[in-house]
């Protein structure tokens, strides 16, 4: 696979670094879950609970190793750069300053392993005057603007369900390693990478922002993606259902108003106040009936599924992740990658690990005993 032979330390918790290291797994590295012998990952205690585990946690998790080590022991910094000498990757979301204070700068390691790749993955980015600050999902997505453009205009703005700041945060820390494995290639050295969650929403935002700035204000409905376009909506169906339309092409506006009879309605495609008409139209018929109409047209027209009827759909649409494997989305040489194998319990791997690093089994044992190391069967 292609990272095959690439081995990547993993001190992130919960989803956002996990989400991003099991891509890595799923491109054939290695990926060990470097955690404290007490507690580990919280969401491997958050049901529900799936394999014994978190569910959300064996999401992300899976095809991983686990290294049970306190960094904030002596001992266990130095079993730490025994295995950053092995590494090709460090990959952390502690606030910036963490790894310093426990003596394990990137400055540091990459002395250990000039070829290594030190990768953070931030809230606010190491050179924000917010790099300190806590922060969430849905702090990232209220300071960039996105928000506060979710949900009706009547209203507080609606939480997105899904954490959409944290995923994209992930898949930015996953190209950045690309990038620095890429760059170590051409030139023989390592490099240290920040991913800030809150800048990747902040890029997002920028097209609103300058169509904001030239006279088009951005606004929690009524712009041409959230509302504005009768072409480009979504609408309630009779049965209380909904149909999403997307026909912002004219060939599909085109298709959508013959199919239902109104050939008048073509040229208003951007007309506001065309809106009423066309949900009017929608209200007149069962999701049930708009199905079976979009499936007679090009016209961009799908029906707004429950999460339940989204799994159902799987099959269908995406065999490849209709098991929930954590498959990639993208194929090479058309051949499908995904993360195999269990997710990790805490400590599962310490000793296979430690040993591969030279650790006698005397010195396992005493390392348990003493807190430092978390080891399964050594105590």
């Amino acid at each position: 696979m292609t990272l095959s032979g690439i081995r990547v330390l993993d001190l992130t918790r919960l989803l956002p670094g996990p989400f991003a290291t099991q891509w890595l797994v799923a491109m054939g590295a290695e990926v060990i879950r470097v955690e404290p012998p007490k507690g580990g990952d919280w969401l491997r205690e958050m049901p529900p609970f799936v394999e014994g585990m978190g569910a959300w946690f064996t999401a992300v998790n899976r095809g991983k190793k686990s290294v049970a080590i306190d960094l904030k022991q002596p001992e266990g910094r130095e079993l730490f750069l025994r295995l950053v000498q092995s590494a090709d990757v460090v990959v952390e979301g502690f606030r910036p300053g963490v790894m310093a204070r426990l003596g394990l700068s990137p400055e540091l390691l990459l002395n250990h392993q000039p070829r290594l790749i030190y990768a953070s993955l931030t809230g606010y980015g190491a050179g924000s005057a917010w790099r300190e600050r806590a922060g969430h999902d849905l702090n990232y997505l209220a300071l960039a603007g996105f928000l506060g453009l979710n949900g009706p205009r009547e209203g507080p703005p609606m939480p997105p369900a899904v954490p959409v700041a944290d995923f994209g945060g992930a898949m930015a820390l996953v190209i950045a390693v690309l990038a620095g494995l890429f760059y170590r290639e051409r030139t023989g050295r390592g490099v240290i990478l920040d991913a800030s969650i809150f800048e990747v929403v902040v890029t997002w935002m920028l097209p609103f922002w300058r169509a904001h700035r030239a006279g088009l204000p951005a606004a929690r409905e009524g712009m041409p993606l959230n509302g504005a376009l009768p072409c480009y909506r979504v609408y309630v169906t009779a049965d209380g259902g909904a149909m999403a339309l997307a026909a912002l092409e004219p060939a599909f506006w085109r298709s959508f108003c013959e199919a239902v009879g109104h050939p008048e309605w073509i040229p208003r495609a951007f007309d506001p106040t065309l809106i009423p008409e066309v949900a009017a139209l929608f209200r007149s018929r069962t999701r049930r009936e708009w199905e079976a109409l979009r499936g007679t047209i090009d016209a961009c027209l799908e029906p707004v599924l429950e999460p339940a009827e989204a799994i159902q759909s799987l099959a269908d649409l995406a065999p490849d992740f209709q098991d929930e494997r954590p498959s990639l989305p993208f194929t090479i040489d058309h051949r499908r990658l995904a993360a195999m194998g269990p997710p990790p319990r805490l400590g599962e791997h310490t000793v296979e690990i430690l040993k591969g690093l030279g650790v006698e089994a005397t010195d396992l044992e005493d390392l348990a005993r003493r807190g430092v190391i978390r080891a399964e069967g050594v105590y």
